[in-house]
């Protein structure tokens, strides 16, 4: 479990994903004046340099935020309009950086305690004993620090503990590695015990599409889940290349229960961006599902 290290991954396709995402589902539910309780199950180290270490090992920042970032300019240059969604996400990651370079990436953790409101708070959990020193330090020196709390500690055992927030308004990000294939069987236990406490909360799971079963069989599961306590969901999936044999990521998901009504709009502008950015050798393509239920 503990050679998992999000920075290899920072700033790929599947984090441009998830935190487009997250970013309109925070937005979403901040247009109420009421306290909002943020959950991040696996928060990592919150931030990294895509200029040193893991990063430049794995290069996956290559194919996802900085050919994202090319596009874009490309865009600006011939007066192309770019989707809003996409546009305050790359605002979020910019707002790390100075004006004209893209050297940091910022997690989820960075990310949501950018967007604290001086009435929300984000609780954020990490096993992983040198992550969770970073994001200690990291999250320190912010000035939201005081609204945030760390936690290392088993995530999936401790959410149901969690919900519902007293204010009764609550977004969870739930994104391990999945390295360990036990993580899918704990996140669909947890989801079970949140959703029987909290039924109106907004879940938001992030998942690499895999050629593995229990992959595979996820967002099916957890349609499932969602139709046995009556709620809404939204599944979405990326998909960057389609080249058998390779090892890298090629496709990820995201599926959302209880889902803001503005969501499958918001992405069904930003996918087809997002594949033509983002798409290698004509792979890219995208997945884009919902359900409303009938209470």
């Amino acid at each position: 479990m503990f050679s998992y290290r999000h920075a290899f991954h920072a700033g790929s396709h599947a984090d441009i994903l998830k935190h487009l995402t997250l970013i309109h589902l925070v937005n979403y539910l901040q247009e109420k004046p009421g306290a909002l309780t943020m959950v991040d199950t696996h928060a990592g180290a919150g931030i990294y340099n895509l200029q040193d270490g893991f990063s430049t090992v794995s290069k996956e920042a290559d194919g996802g935020i900085f050919r994202l970032m090319q596009y874009i300019d490309t865009c600006k240059r011939t007066n192309t309009p770019i989707p809003e969604s996409i546009q305050e996400y790359v605002g979020c990651i910019e707002a790390e950086n100075i004006e004209g370079q893209l050297s940091t990436y910022p997690g989820s953790p960075f990310i949501l305690a950018r967007l604290l409101r001086p009435q929300d708070r984000l609780k954020l959990f990490e096993l992983h004993p040198k992550e969770i020193d970073i994001l200690r330090h990291k999250i320190g020196e912010l000035k939201q620090s005081k609204r945030i709390d760390i936690y290392a500690e088993d995530s999936f055992a401790r959410l149901k503990g969690l919900v519902p927030p007293p204010s009764r308004r609550g977004l969870v990000l739930i994104d391990p590695s999945y390295e360990d294939k036990q993580d899918y069987r704990f996140l669909e236990v947890a989801m079970e015990q949140a959703l029987q406490r909290f039924a109106t909360g907004c879940y938001a799971v992030w998942y690499p599409v895999l050629s593995r079963r229990e992959s595979a069989a996820l967002p099916d599961r957890l349609k499932k889940i969602a139709a046995a306590h009556k709620r809404s969901w939204l599944h979405t999936e990326l998909r960057v290349e389609n080249a058998p044999g390779e090892r890298r990521l090629q496709a990820s998901g995201m599926f959302i229960i209880n889902p803001p009504w503005t969501l499958e709009k918001h992405l069904a502008q930003a996918l087809p961006i997002l594949t033509k950015a983002l798409g290698i050798n004509g792979g890219g393509q995208f997945v884009l599902k919902s359900f409303e239920a009938k209470n």
